[in-house]
C-alpha cells in the first residue's frame, strides 16, 4: 500500500528533478553559446594586439637604429618577445588554412627583418641594416592589411554565426517555454486527478453514511481502485457496514422471534381453559363409554385428551421426536374417525432416529395442512405417509400426501418467514408452516424445511434437524 504522503512525495521530487534538469540544460546551452561568443572576441583581440605589438615593435626598432642604445635595445627584446609570444597563441588556435601559413610566415619575416637590422646596427653596417628595416616597414604593413582581411573574415563569420546563434537562442527559448508549459500543465492534470480521487472516495464514502443514517445498510460496497489510506479507509468502512447490518439483521431476528415467542404463549394461554376440569371431564366420559360398552368411543376421548394435554403444554419446550410421531399418531385416529375409508395413513420410520431433541408441535401442524388444504375435499383415495430416516448425519422427516398440490408462489409465500402472514380461523393448535420453521431455525441453525408440490399432485415437506 502506497501512502498519499508518499505519492505527493515522489511527485514533488520528480518534479523539482525535472526543472533541476531543465535548468542545468538550458545552462549548458547557453554557457556553450557564450563560448562560441567569447572565443570569436578572443580571436579578434588577439589579431588586434598582434597589429599593436607588430607596430610597437616596429617602433622600438626604429628608435634604436636612431639612437642604438642598451636601454632602447631592452625595450625592443620586451616588443619582440610579446609579439614572439602572440604568434605561438595564434598558431595554437582554432584557424586552420593558407591565410593563417601566409600571416604566421610574415610574423616571421617580420622578426627576422627586424633581428637583421638590429645586426646590422650592431656592425654599423648602414646599408644592411636600412635594406632590412625597409623591409621589415613593408612587412608591418603587410601584416597590417593582413589582419584587417582576417578581422573582416572574422567579423563576417562572427555575422553568420550571430545569425545561427540568435535563431538557436530563439528556439531554445521557445522549446524551454513549451517544456515550462507542459509541466505546468501536467502539473495541473495530476493535482486535479489526484484531488479528484481523494474527493470522489470521500463524496461516496458520505454518501453510503448518509444510507446508513437513514438505515438503509444494503447498499453496495464502496470501491477504491488505489491502495492507500482511503483504500484502508473505505475497507474498514465497508467492513463496518456489515457488521452493523448483521448486528441489525440479528436483533430483528431475536426481536421477532421473541414476539413469536410471546404470541405463541399467548395463544396458549388462550387455550389453557381450565385443562385439569377438561382433562378430568373427558376421562370421567372416556371410563363411562367403556363401561357402557362404547370402547371406540372411549378410545377416541382419549386421544381428544392426549392431544389436548400435548398441545396446551409449554411449546417452547424441547421434546424427542418419538413423542411427536405418538401424538401424529392419535391426531390420526381422530381424523380417521372423521373421514373413515376415505384416508390412509402410513409409516417408514428408522427407530434409531427416534430420540432425536425436537420443539414440540412440529409434525402435527404440517399433518393438519396436508388434511386441511390438501385432503379434506377428496371424496376417496387421500393418502398421507410419514417417512422418517437418516440422510448424511441428518435426521429427515417427510410427510407426503397425494392431495390437491400447491402452485410455486404458494410454496415460496409459505418458506419466506418473512413476508406476512394470512390471517385465518385456524384449526387445533393454530401454529402455521412459518410458525414451525421459525421455531425449528431457532431450535437448531443447521435445520431447514424444503415443499415439493404440484397441482393434482400432491405435496411432500421434507425437514432436516440434526441427529443427536
Amino acid at each position: 500500500m502506497i501512502k498519499i504522503r508518499t505519492k505527493l512525495l515522489i511527485y514533488f521530487v520528480a518534479l523539482l528533478v525535472l526543472i533541476v534538469v531543465v535548468f542545468f540544460i538550458r545552462e549548458q546551452s547557453n554557457q556553450r553559446v557564450m563560448e562560441l561568443y567569447d572565443e570569436s572576441v578572443e580571436q579578434l583581440f588577439l589579431l588586434n594586439e598582434i597589429t599593436r605589438m607588430t607596430t610597437q615593435t616596429f617602433q622600438s626598432l626604429q628608435i634604436y637604429v636612431h639612437e642604438p642604445l642598451p636601454q632602447n635595445l631592452t625595450y625592443y627584446e620586451d616588443d619582440k618577445r610579446q609579439l614572439l609570444r602572440l604568434q605561438h597563441e595564434f598558431a595554437i588556435n582554432e584557424l586552420d588554412g593558407i591565410t593563417k601559413k601566409n600571416y604566421l610566415n610574415m610574423l616571421s619575416s617580420f622578426l627576422e627583418q627586424s633581428d637583421a637590422t638590429i645586426e646590422g646596427v650592431n656592425r654599423q653596417d648602414i646599408q644592411q641594416y636600412s635594406l632590412s628595416l625597409n623591409e621589415a616597414d613593408i612587412t608591418a604593413s603587410y601584416i597590417h592589411e593582413q589582419t584587417l582581411e582576417l578581422i573582416n573574415d572574422e567579423l563576417t563569420d562572427y555575422k553568420e554565426l550571430s545569425v545561427i546563434t540568435e535563431d538557436m537562442i530563439s528556439n531554445t527559448e521557445k522549446m524551454w517555454t513549451m517544456i515550462i508549459l507542459s509541466i505546468i500543465i501536467v502539473s495541473v492534470l495530476f493535482a486535479l486527478w489526484f484531488s479528484d480521487g481523494i474527493t470522489r472516495t470521500i463524496g461516496r464514502l458520505t454518501k453510503a453514511a448518509q444510507r446508513i443514517s437513514a438505515g438503509n445498510y444494503s447498499g453496495e460496497d464502496v470501491v477504491v481502485s488505489r491502495k492507500d489510506e482511503l483504500w484502508f479507509l473505505t475497507k474498514t468502512f465497508n467492513e463496518m457496514k456489515q457488521n452493523i447490518h448483521q448486528s441489525v439483521t440479528e436483533i430483528e431476528e431475536k426481536a421477532r422471534l421473541a414476539q413469536l415467542l410471546k404470541e405463541m404463549e399467548l395463544k396458549s394461554l388462550q387455550n389453557q381453559i381450565n385443562p385439569h376440569f377438561l382433562f378430568n371431564t373427558l376421562n370421567s366420559i372416556s371410563k363411562t363409554a367403556y363401561i357402557e360398552g362404547a370402547e371406540r368411543t372411549s378410545d377416541l376421548i382419549s386421544s381428544v385428551s392426549a392431544l389436548l394435554r400435548y398441545n396446551i403444554g409449554n411449546l417452547d419446550r424441547e421434546t424427542l421426536l418419538k413423542d411427536e410421531v405418538k401424538i401424529v399418531k392419535e391426531y390420526f385416529f381422530i381424523q380417521k374417525t372423521r373421514f373413515g375409508d376415505r384416508v390412509t395413513f402410513e409409516e417408514e420410520i428408522e427407530p434409531e432416529c427416534l430420540s432425536t431433541p425436537i420443539p414440540c408441535l412440529t409434525l402435527q401442524p404440517i399433518i393438519e395442512n396436508a388434511f386441511m388444504h390438501g385432503i379434506e375435499e377428496m371424496s376417496e383415495g387421500a393418502h398421507i405417509v410419514l417417512i422418517i430416516k437418516e440422510v448424511n448425519g441428518m435426521v429427515c422427516i417427510e410427510i407426503k400426501d397425494n392431495g390437491v398440490g400447491m402452485d410455486q408462489e404458494t410454496i415460496d409465500r409459505l418458506l419466506d418467514t418473512r413476508s406476512p402472514a394470512k390471517k385465518g380461523s385456524g384449526h387445533s393448535t393454530g401454529i402455521g408452516m412459518r410458525n414451525v420453521i421459525n421455531r425449528l431455525t431457532l431450535f437448531d441453525k443447521e435445520s431447514h424445511i424444503d415443499i415439493e408440490s404440484m397441482h393434482g399432485k400432491g405435496t411432500t415437506v421434507k425437514i432436516y434437524i440434526t441427529k443427536r
